[in-house]
């Protein structure tokens, strides 16, 4: 399978984990020893000043901490759009990527925005291919406003009508499909 990385993960409406359900999921690696991305649409009730207050100089005042994923939720991810596409650590797509470790300061002027996560979604080898293979997701390219959404919550709606009528019956159904 080619890679994923750079791509949008849309949960189907037959994903019913909790920990995806109505989730979009960006693929910052995708390989032969896994995968590796972050929610971008679930903010969390918490501002990263309050949360990680060494990484809030990095963001926006009062950017909310966003949940990444399941996978070791105390550590901080830091996904940022830096003023050239070679800057970021793990480049994603254009001039987006994740930044690891301390960010240098000169790094932090070229900065154009970023958001932190709590933790991250992964995925063993052959996990994703499966799931997959079993239509949990519905994959289309990443695009950069997608990322820093400013409406995070219905860009999964969003991201599934923009595919196309055939997605707009699934982009309507509600997260508690008894609420229907």
């Amino acid at each position: 399978m080619e890679s994923l990385k750079g791509h949008l993960l849309i949960s189907s409406g037959g994903l019913y984990d909790p920990n995806f359900r109505h989730t979009v999921v960006l693929i910052g690696e995708h390989g032969s020893d896994g995968a590796v991305g972050v929610v971008i649409n679930r903010p969390l009730d918490v501002r990263v000043d309050e949360a990680v207050p060494p990484l809030a100089g990095l963001v926006a005042d009062g950017e909310p901490l966003f949940e990444g994923g399941p996978v070791q939720q105390e550590t901080p991810v830091l996904l940022a759009e830096l003023g050239e596409p070679h800057l970021p650590d793990v480049p994603v797509i254009g001039r987006i990527g994740f930044l690891t470790g301390d960010v240098d300061d000169d790094l932090k002027w070229k900065l154009v925005r970023a958001r932190v996560y709590a933790g991250y979604s992964g995925w063993a080898p052959g996990q994703l291919e499966a799931e997959l293979a079993e239509d949990a997701w519905i994959v289309d390219p990443a695009r950069e406003d997608d990322v820093f959404d400013e409406d995070p919550e219905t860009l999964w709606s969003r991201v599934l009508r923009r595919k196309g009528p055939e997605y707009h019956h699934i982009a309507r159904m509600p997260f508690d499909p008894s609420m229907n």
